[in-house]
């Protein structure tokens, strides 16, 4: 296996590419201009997230969508740098039109998050991990 991406169902493309640019992740340049699909480039590796319209979602996978209003199939995660890069996002995502389901803040004694939904109900967390205060086994 040389790569690995994600492909999300969304209500609507270019609501959802905005929200997405808006949030500082960085368009596909092979995807820019498709009125019929997203796609960003996520992290230093240039992890690709695709965006494809529900009833195309739904014709390739063969299977229902899941209805994120009532439960959670994934929770994809984004690595920080800082406990700033945690608060300058969730006031970004918010700013963009995401809801934050967990407001950011101390998690387990070494860890700093914050989850938010994207605009299809989609659920996200940004985290900063303090390694020097990771639990380490006996």
């Amino acid at each position: 296996m040389k790569t690995i991406w994600l492909n999300l169902p969304v209500k609507d493309i270019e609501k959802s590419k905005e929200f997405f640019r808006t949030i500082g992740f960085k368009e596909n340049p092979m995807c820019k201009d498709a009125e019929h699909v997203g796609s960003f480039l996520i992290g230093e590796n240039n992890f690709v997230m695709m965006l494809f319209p529900e009833s195309d979602f739904k014709a390739f996978t063969q299977n229902n969508i899941s209805n994120t209003q009532k439960g959670t199939e994934v929770l994809i995660n984004i690595d920080a740098q800082s406990k700033q890069e945690v608060d300058e996002m969730a006031i970004t995502v918010r700013n963009a039109g995401g809801t934050i389901f967990a407001e950011p803040g101390e998690s387990q004694g070494w860890m700093y998050v914050f989850g938010f939904e994207d605009l299809d109900g989609h659920r996200w967390s940004m985290l900063y991990m303090d390694m020097e205060k990771m639990p380490q086994k006996k």
